[in-house]
């Protein structure tokens, strides 16, 4: 992005200020005074260790007992060495190692061995980084280690001498403390969110903290109220974000019951409204959809958390806070963004994927977008954000929202934001017929003088979905106004040009087949990467049609189920689409 509007450099001065401004009070709550000033009070005794919901697997516990740390998709060797010392491959491996999460593993071994490993790699980051290290100490680093030291302790402390076991509370309580004074600093969203909850389960499981259990269960109370919207989405419009939040806050319910505390009605409400968002993104096939950060679906972990879900109701059809828009007839499910990015300050992860749309038919993903991948965050990584990435139009190759792009704001503020759609209109009908969407974004306007608007229609049966994109004028175009609607396929459905190049067949896994057309458009079939993928990057197809509004301001196209599941295993038998019984 060029910061070439008013508006635009105005709303990266104000990021600039406010990112400055926090980071003096960074310091001030939690800089040289804080690592200064003596520390007394630790708790005198651990009451209690919130369960940790997420996988372990104890065949990495050897690994790591070998000197092995595979993080972010990086391996170290120590050979010998504290892992603590080696020089870090990457600041993702180095978070994840001073995270702590892997101990989960560790004690999924449940060796008198592993307790051991994992007692010695803790009383290595007390005596390295106890004190401070620039990664370790990060506000999120530091969540997500109080949590992890707390769910653990039973494996860290089974066993351990007098003297460590104080180290070790000591340490913990110094960690909770810094929490506690930077709590106000600590990035908006999920980051401040994660540091809220980690601050209430220490208050809650560690002794000696009573003056702090009302203020600590408030303050999470504000942020919950604050960031949970009201169709129980995040305020970051990404859907992983619910799995983060509640796999954490569900064991704080639990230790405040353990605990004979009564969970607060914010706690309550907040993972009664997320409950039923957690089945809204998840396709046919459990696994969510590809919105604003989402990347490959951690299926045990979703699994887990809707063991906990107890109306287990249907999912919701509109979530007009958080800006989606969900269709479901007879096993075909469409998932669309309808919403406009979030605030400048929550969208560092947020997408360029305004009324992008996915499409799945019982256990197979048909259209999807091109998603995140969380192992290379270089080049993909703003490559995934872009409007192209996205199964919708997209003109003159840009994106529908801008990114800071010049190097000299991304080293403040990484890459936020500063610009996109502001006006998201949504209209929903139900009757027999089926289910209708209609929604514009005005995210064109100012650079093309478009609005894009785009209609969506599922039949009752699930078997056709028509889709009309149109392209308002409100002033006079320019010469860039050629447009590209994109769908990208799910990588495990193969393509076919079939009634002569005028319609396009797609075939899952199973022989499920359903037929792509755009009367009178220019229709190719591009590549496309698919990057959501638990094993990496993966090849695959996307439908692409072309035009120039100034020709042509409105496309139709429709896709319409043509082989069943259930006859498809008889009937694709050639490898010829044009010789299917269509």
């Amino acid at each position: 992005m060029t910061l070439g509007s008013v508006t635009e450099r105005a709303r990266v001065w104000h990021l600039l200020a406010h990112t400055a401004w926090q980071s003096v009070l960074r310091w001030v709550h939690g800089g040289p005074l804080f690592r200064w000033s003596p520390f007394t009070g630790a708790p005198a005794r651990l009451l209690i260790a919130p369960q940790d919901l997420r996988t372990a697997d104890g065949t990495n516990a050897a690994d790591i007992y070998a000197g092995r740390f595979l993080f972010a998709g990086q391996l170290v060797e120590a050979n010998g060495q504290s892992p603590f010392e080696v020089i870090p491959p990457s600041a993702d491996w180095e978070r994840a190692l001073h995270g702590f999460g892997w101990l989960r593993h560790l004690k999924a071994a449940d060796t008198i061995v592993a307790r051991q490993n994992a007692r010695a790699l803790v009383e290595d980051w007390i005596r390295y980084c106890g004190y401070w290290h620039e990664t370790g100490w990060e506000e999120q680093v530091v969540s997500r280690r109080v949590m992890a030291w707390l769910s653990q302790s039973p494996l860290i402390l089974e066993g351990c001498d007098h003297d460590f076991y104080r180290r070790f509370l000591r340490s913990l309580a110094r960690q909770v403390r810094y929490l506690r004074r930077t709590l106000n600093e600590v990035p908006d969203g999920l980051p401040r969110l994660s540091a809220a909850i980690a601050v209430a389960a220490a208050t809650v499981s560690l002794s000696g903290q009573g003056r702090y259990v009302r203020q600590s269960l408030r303050r999470l109370d504000q942020e919950l109220a604050r960031q949970i919207l009201a169709d129980g989405g995040h305020i970051t419009r990404n859907p992983a974000a619910l799995l983060d939040i509640l796999v954490d806050l569900l064991p704080i319910r639990q230790a405040l019951t353990m605990q004979g505390l009564p969970s607060s009605q914010a706690v309550m409400q907040a993972i009664d409204r997320m409950m039923p968002m957690v089945r809204f993104f998840r396709h046919g096939d459990g696994t969510f959809a590809h919105f604003n950060g989402m990347g490959s679906t951690p299926a045990d972990l979703v699994a887990t958390i809707l063991a906990y879900d107890d109306a287990r109701g249907a999912p919701p059809g509109n979530a007009p806070h958080s800006g989606y828009q969900r269709l479901a007839h007879n096993d075909t499910v469409v998932l669309i963004d309808v919403g406009p990015p979030p605030p400048a300050a929550l969208s560092q992860n947020a997408h360029a994927g305004c009324l992008s749309f996915e499409l799945s038919s019982r256990r197979n993903r048909i259209i999807v977008n091109c998603g995140v991948t969380h192992s290379d965050r270089g080049v993909w990584r703003a490559v995934s954000r872009s409007t192209a990435a996205h199964s919708t139009a997209v003109i003159d190759d840009t994106s529908s929202a801008h990114f800071i792009a010049e190097e000299r704001y991304r080293g403040w503020l990484g890459a936020p934001i500063v610009a996109g759609p502001t006006q998201v209109p949504v209209e929903r009908e139900e009757d027999t017929a089926g289910t209708r969407v209609v929604a514009s974004h005005n995210g064109y306007q100012d650079s093309h003088r478009i609005i894009h608007e785009r209609d969506l229609t599922l039949a009752s049966d699930g078997t056709v979905l028509d889709g009309i994109d149109r392209f308002r004028k409100t002033g006079k175009l320019g010469p860039r106004d050629r447009y590209a609607i994109r769908f990208h396929l799910h990588p495990s459905v193969k393509t076919s040009s079939i009634r002569a190049g005028t319609a396009v067949l797609l075939v899952a896994a199973d022989g499920e087949a359903w037929e792509f057309v755009a009367p009178g458009c220019e229709m190719t079939v591009e590549e496309s990467i698919y990057l959501s993928d638990t094993y990496g990057h993966r090849r695959t197809a996307q439908i692409v049609l072309h035009g120039r509004v100034s020709l042509r301001d409105e496309v139709t196209w429709q896709l319409r189920r043509t082989v069943s599941a259930k006859t498809s295993r008889k009937r694709v038998s050639s490898p010829n689409a044009e010789e299917l019984d269509l």
